[in-house]
């Protein structure tokens, strides 16, 4: 099984369009340590000739020019992408879709039944995309059925529901259901390797820890380094697990969650927002991370497994 991480930013990207934090004027002025990166979104395969797209970012063409994976190999038209997985319904999972509407037909798009809700009502981009190459929408079940996304169909993919947060366009946002935001595994039956996939997680509960165990991989959220990180920077009036991620600091965090994995599984963190000090590579917090054993994704970074 192969990895491809397309994006490793949270939304927004890095460098933030509108943002002065140190982080962004840093990257801006070429300071060294700091790497510029597009919304999160990763590709997965079983043979590395034919992949699944998890999560459209709004980055995508970027993405799709940076990895020869997705390019057309025969025929006038194509791609490497043959279907597309979605987690959730955020605008920084799901507006991509908007740059793949020329395909010559309907694209798979799996989704859980809240997801699909929203992205037909809330923000119907898949009723958009019906006057351009439609939509083949297959559902995500959440009961530990295997699916079988086109491109990977050989490898086994689970959904389980995550206690994080809907859209703000959601009806479910103050009210979440099961659904609105999933974490994946993918295992390859022929090697027995697993990974864990979860770019937005606000708690690690028993169910999410013993599907993080069994991995050889996992690939979570790591927005925020503390809770109140964009308060503290007079960003936002709201706290990391108000919006539905699990900060990396602090009692009860990240690190300390995965501190608790056996020793093979390998930890990296994905989804990171353009304020979080483990972006700079010289910060005491980057620093920190590397003495945990966690890895910070990054642009074009590969997993084999």
């Amino acid at each position: 099984m192969k990895i491809r991480v397309l994006g490793s930013a949270a939304g927004g990207g890095f460098p933030q369009w509108n943002c002065n934090c140190a982080n962004c004027r840093g990257v801006r002025a070429g300071q060294a340590g700091l790497q510029r990166r597009t919304q999160s979104s990763i590709a997965v395969s079983a043979d590395g000739a034919k992949w699944t797209l998890v999560n459209a970012s709004p980055d995508i063409l970027q993405q799709f020019q940076q990895f020869a994976g997705t390019w057309p190999t025969e025929g006038l038209r194509g791609c490497g992408i043959e279907s597309v997985v979605l987690v959730d319904a955020q605008i920084d999972h799901t507006t991509g879709l908007y740059m793949l509407r020329e395909k010559g037909s309907p694209w798979p798009i799996w989704t859980t039944d809240p997801v699909f809700e929203d992205l037909t009502r809330g923000n119907p981009i898949l009723h958009l995309l019906e006057h351009y190459c439609g939509v083949d929408r297959q559902p995500v079940p959440l009961d530990g059925r295997s699916f079988h996304p086109q491109g990977s169909a050989s490898l086994d993919w689970r959904a389980m529901p995550l206690l994080s947060a809907a859209p703000p366009y959601s009806p479910h946002r103050g009210n979440p259901v099961p659904g609105d935001n999933i974490g994946l595994t993918v295992i390859d039956p022929a090697s027995g390797k697993r990974v864990f996939y979860a770019p937005g997680l606000a708690e690690v509960d028993d169910a999410v820890f013993d599907a993080m165990s069994s991995a050889d991989c996992v690939m979570v959220d790591g927005t925020f380094w503390t809770d109140d990180e964009m308060i503290s920077l007079g960003l936002s009036k709201k706290r990391a697990r108000d919006i539905g991620h699990l900060a990396q600091s602090g009692p009860g965090g990240m690190i300390e969650q995965l501190s608790r994995l056996p020793r093979h599984v390998r930890r990296v963190l994905i989804h990171i927002n353009n304020t979080n000090p483990i972006l700079d590579e010289s910060s005491a917090e980057r620093a920190a991370l590397t003495a945990a054993g966690i890895e910070v994704a990054y642009d074009g970074m590969e997993i084999a497994l």
